[in-house]
């Protein structure tokens, strides 16, 4: 059987209000924005990849792919972008990742779909220990309709909409640190190497 072509979906579109309201993607982080970073960890996992970001697009369409907004106003977190990345991808279906995620595995791709043929679930989520992931997803493109739906009652919490799907939770206790974001400026500082 051959395998799925993928979509990956950085999730930029937040407001950074940890940050001091910055576009977090584009900060410095050993000497690179941190969405570098992250694109230079996923790209290879993937057939092609999408950037959701609601300001500083054409910043971002220097890294060379397609930077697609939300359709909701107002910042309203990652179900927004997600609905977006379900549209917009060609392939059926997307992975996801934050921006602020340097240090993202270099098997994610490969070890969501394993779990998610292998039991034959709409989602599966990235999950260390005790805690779950879930911006670090792998979805079916065919959920856009139903991720729509659920949108348009006025829920905003993507748990509570992977509540309403079969999920399967991947464990990556094995690389605990790879889901490490950066939120606050004193965490970017604190785990810059020294030059």
């Amino acid at each position: 059987m051959t395998a799925p072509k993928i979509t990956a979906l950085i999730l930029a579109g937040g407001r950074g209000s940890r940050m001091g309201n910055v576009d977090k993607g584009l900060q410095l982080f050993n000497g690179k924005p941190m969405v570098a970073q992250v694109l230079e960890r996923l790209t290879p996992q993937v057939d092609e990849v999408i950037i959701n970001a609601n300001r500083s697009l054409d910043a971002y369409k220097t890294f060379g792919h397609r930077v697609i907004p939300d359709v909701i106003d107002g910042f309203v977190g990652p179900l927004a972008g997600l609905q977006v990345g379900l549209l917009h991808a060609t392939h059926p279906l997307v992975v996801t990742v934050p921006c602020d995620s340097p240090f993202l595995p270099l098997d994610l791709v490969a070890r969501l779909l394993a779990a998610l043929q292998n039991n034959q679930a709409d989602l599966a989520v990235a999950k260390t220990f005790k805690q779950v992931h879930p911006v670090f997803c792998l979805v079916k493109c065919n959920l856009e309709s139903h991720l729509h739906s659920f949108i348009e009652t006025g829920q905003r919490k993507i748990d509570k909409w992977y509540e309403t799907l079969n999920v399967v939770e991947v464990s990556f206790d094995d690389v605990e640190s790879a889901f490490m974001n950066i939120n606050t400026r004193e965490e970017l500082n604190r785990l810059e190497k020294p030059a």
